[in-house]
């Protein structure tokens, strides 16, 4: 495999979007088990930035993030053949970046595993207002998210972020539905609880757009 993943970011842009959305991931992926390049760097420019902003949550370390999704990325080139379709491939993919963020972690051992998760981004559509009103909501919710359990906001953040459903968060995590279900519960409690010390006259986060 000769294929620069360091330079694939810049080659990546270079794919004009309607050919980048001809094929289905499964597809893109039983070419990439061909060996096509082309396919590679097709998946690539699809999901590299979720995959990214996942590990960047994760880690919150952006170089670390970069050098990971190149991994992430290589695994895919090397493992495409083994994929069996039981999940979708952004589930996959979203698999595969976390097993390589927390054992990233683990090796820095000066790194304490947090929780910090992105806050939401405004709409440009906006008017002044609504925009700023959208601002104070999304600080108030990442501060309330910062104070969540590890394994709390590593399930909202697949949920509300990457729209994964309770099985498909169960095949990434590697837990049983139920506890997906569990977490995600408790994660929703809390969150309403903090919400309400943060802000107090909201008297629930359930609502909120994340």
């Amino acid at each position: 495999m000769t294929l620069a993943f360091a330079r694939m970011g810049s080659t990546a842009a270079a794919i004009q979007p309607a050919a980048a959305g001809q094929s289905t991931d499964e597809t893109l992926i039983e070419r990439i088990a061909r060996g096509d390049q082309l396919a590679m760097l097709t998946l690539f420019a699809r999901h590299r930035l979720r995959v990214y902003r996942f590990m960047v949550r994760m880690t919150r370390d952006e170089p670390l993030a970069e050098e990971l999704l190149s991994d992430v990325f290589f695994d895919v080139w090397r493992q495409a053949a083994q994929f069996e379709g039981r999940a979708a491939v952004s589930t996959w993919l979203l698999a595969i970046a976390r097993f390589k963020a927390l054992s990233a972690l683990r090796r820095r051992t000066d790194l304490e595993l947090d929780d910090e998760m992105a806050a939401a981004i405004v709409d440009p559509a906006d008017d002044p207002e609504v925009a700023l009103q959208r601002k104070d909501g999304a600080e108030t919710l990442r501060q309330c998210l910062i104070k969540l359990s590890p394994a709390h906001a590593e399930i909202i953040d697949l949920v509300y972020y990457h729209g994964k459903s309770v099985k498909e968060v169960a095949e990434i995590v590697g837990i049983s539905d139920a506890t997906v279900k569990t977490r995600m519960f408790y994660a929703r409690k809390k969150l309403a609880q903090l919400v309400m010390r943060y802000r107090p006259g909201v008297r629930s986060c359930t609502n909120w757009s994340i």
